[in-house]
């Protein structure tokens, strides 16, 4: 009996075997090829793999060639597309990157006192944008860190950071000044506000902090802080307030006061009388001199006794 009159299939010909191994391979070339697309978003990513994951099944389906040709232009416009729209949100990336860094940066150089046009900085800021790979970074991060951080005369490093110290925000006077934090400056400041009072803030900056902390250690910084904050407590009115503001600056308001040319020189002789401060190293006693600057704001300035906390070197006057 002639097997094929039972209505058995025919065996498959070579040249089938040929058109269903070729439309297998081009199956797992797509599958491949999309699992190998750069994920930028997880969520488009996933939806893309799907896409194609439903137009590979319809290829081995018994089509003409035709149809298999249009299926495969379907197949390669949705890489495309995805493609497209990767890159189009990995450059809105990049340039949203770019543009927070620069601001970011910006107002680094702002809370440091520094001009961002000046020739230090400005390369800095423009080199931001250009920066594409990885040998690119290494290079910004190396030039960054000598800016932030030079080398002085005697090989020493310094620190120009040291006023991006976070300000004291508690009422509390457990601090190594022995004052009350910047928290109670702000409720005092808006007391004299509310009553339409006058008068000045004053930032003191304490000088080589840093570099006392490096070769004293940390109990040193502490007891020259206690010891200028003593001492700007017993030179300034009785009716003046003192508070620890960061680790390196100390806060005074000066109510009453009306005339700033009579304050800043009643200042500049304070900072000038500076005393030495007497610190104990493994029983030894040092002598050190502790740089003071200060930094003069009249309270009308103000809008709210928050803005306190926005002072910088931009917003004051450095003496």
């Amino acid at each position: 009996m002639n097997l094929s009159s039972l209505g058995h299939s025919k065996p498959l010909e070579q040249k089938d075997l040929k058109a269903l191994n070729a439309e297998r391979c081009l199956t797992l070339m797509a599958e491949g090829a999309a699992l190998n697309m750069l994920d930028i978003d997880a969520d488009t990513y996933k939806a893309f793999r799907s896409q194609i994951s439903q137009l590979t099944i319809k290829i081995p389906d018994r089509r003409s060639d035709d149809e298999k040709l249009s299926q495969i232009r379907v197949i390669l416009q949705e890489f495309e597309s995805y493609r497209n729209n990767a890159e189009s949100l990995l450059r809105g990336r990049i340039s949203g990157w770019r543009t927070l860094s620069d601001k970011l940066f910006r107002e680094l150089l702002a809370r440091l006192g520094i001009d961002p046009t000046s020739p230090s900085a400005a390369p800095l800021v423009s080199k931001m944008a250009t920066l594409v790979t990885a040998e690119d970074f290494q290079s910004y991060q190396k030039i960054l860190t000598d800016f932030l951080h030079p080398v002085a005369a005697d090989g020493s490093i310094l620190n120009i950071a040291v006023p991006l110290k976070v300000e004291d925000r508690t009422t509390d006077n457990d601090n190594a000044a022995g004052l009350r934090g910047g928290g109670s400056a702000v409720e005092r400041l808006k007391g004299i506000m509310d009553r339409g009072g006058k008068g000045f803030i004053v930032l003191f900056h304490l000088g080589c902090l840093d570099i006392i902390s490096e070769r004293f250690g940390l109990e040193a910084v502490q007891d020259s802080l206690m010891a200028v904050s003593a001492f700007l407590t017993h030179c300034l009115h009785s009716d003046d307030a003192i508070y620890h503001w960061n680790d390196s600056t100390l806060l005074a308001i000066l109510q009453g006061r009306t005339s700033e040319p009579i304050v800043s020189a009643e200042l500049k002789r304070i900072a000038s009388h500076n005393r030495d401060v007497t610190v104990i190293i493994d029983g030894r006693t040092i002598m050190l001199r502790i740089p003071l600057e200060f930094e003069l704001t009249p309270i009308d300035c103000l809008r709210s006794a928050n803005d306190l906390y926005k002072i910088s070197a931009g917003h004051a006057v450095k003496r």
